[in-house]
């Protein structure tokens, strides 16, 4: 799924100031196209982290239980419960 989004955004005052230190000769990026697409990959890659984040503390928390908190389970019983659920 390759489809392309264009967005106008306005943006004044600080804001502004802010993103212009950051592009042109004297910024980091080339122009301001790809300085907002730096930010949502960033933005991006730590939405991600703290989903890994969780589902570590996750199974992490799971392989801490004692073997008493486990319950023993057949293929009909799982397939019974996800049709339930």
């Amino acid at each position: 799924m390759n489809k392309q989004t264009t967005l106008n955004v306005r943006i004044g005052g600080a804001l502004s100031d802010f993103v212009a230190t950051n592009v042109g000769d004297d910024g980091s990026y080339e122009n301001v196209s790809e300085y907002v697409r730096d930010l949502i990959r960033r933005d991006k890659e730590r939405a991600e982290a703290e989903q890994f984040a969780r589902l570590k503390a996750e199974l992490q928390r799971a392989f801490a239980a004692p073997d008493s908190d486990f319950v023993a389970l057949d293929a009909d019983a799982v397939i019974g419960r996800a049709r339930r659920n």
